[in-house]
């Protein structure tokens, strides 16, 4: 048991995960890392975290598409410290399905990590949270305003979190408070853009820039730390979701 308080961060090994477990860690959390496949850069931060402050990270593997994978983050989850007051739904898979070419393994990856694992997760840890008045916090997308082009699927994921989001804030409440983040533009992809690609991209922003990882961390200690906002998706985007005469 700890005093502390508790966060678990899905797909927390790097990127804006990794960016948020360290806020949170920063603001006196205890963290329990998600990881899917990135085992060395999750025992990493791990590693750095606990180096700040000893015994305050620890690092669980799983895969969200799997229901015994969830179930198994959940109860290590909860075992680390005994409690838990924050969940982020932040694991995503994100790629491209042009029309004509999508497959039921497309459906079971982009679905499942994007709506089966968070709504399964939330459910397995709400007994928890309604004990500690705890929050949850999913990242959902700006592209439910703006459909991406070729990436039907995500799309409809990131469609049923948001839905999700909104449900389980009336159906949790007044215990445990859940809101979404909507990212825009936060880090260039992992695949390969051009340079006109990127100019592209920018030009789609009124605030011409892309965000930062940081920008989320932000925001979601923000939502975790305003008691009176529940059922909210948050759009991170610089404007990019209101900006009509952008490209997609």
């Amino acid at each position: 048991m700890t005093d502390k308080p508790v966060a678990l961060v899905t797909g927390a090994a790097k990127r804006i995960g990794a960016a948020i477990a360290q806020a949170l860690h920063a603001s006196g959390y205890n963290i329990v890392i998600h990881y899917g496949t990135s085992e060395q850069d999750a025992l990493s931060l791990a590693e750095k975290l606990n180096a700040q402050r000893p015994d305050s990270a620890v690092t669980v593997q799983g895969d969200l598409r799997n229901h015994n994978d969830i179930q198994h983050l959940a109860k290590a989850a909860q075992d680390a410290w005994q409690r838990l007051d924050v969940l982020v739904n932040n694991a995503s898979s994100f790629y491209p399905t042009p029309v004509g070419e999508i497959t039921l393994d497309d459906w079971a990856s982009l679905v499942g990590s994007n709506v089966q694992g968070p709504l399964f997760l939330s459910q397995a840890l709400a007994p928890s949270l309604k004990q500690s008045g705890g929050c949850i916090v999913n990242m959902v997308d700006m592209h439910i305003a703006r459909p991406l082009m070729q990436h039907s699927v995500y799309c409809l994921a990131k469609n049923g979190l948001a839905s999700v989001t909104k449900s389980l804030a009336t159906e949790l409440a007044p215990e445990i408070r859940v809101n979404g983040i909507g990212p825009g533009a936060i880090l260039w992809p992992e695949r390969e853009l051009s340079d006109s690609d990127k100019q592209q991209m920018l030009q789609s922003i009124p605030l011409n820039r892309l965000g930062t990882p940081e920008d989320i961390a932000q925001t979601a200690l923000f939502l975790i730390n305003a008691p009176y906002i529940t059922g909210q998706i948050l759009f991170v985007d610089g404007g990019r979701s209101i900006y009509t005469h952008a490209s997609a």
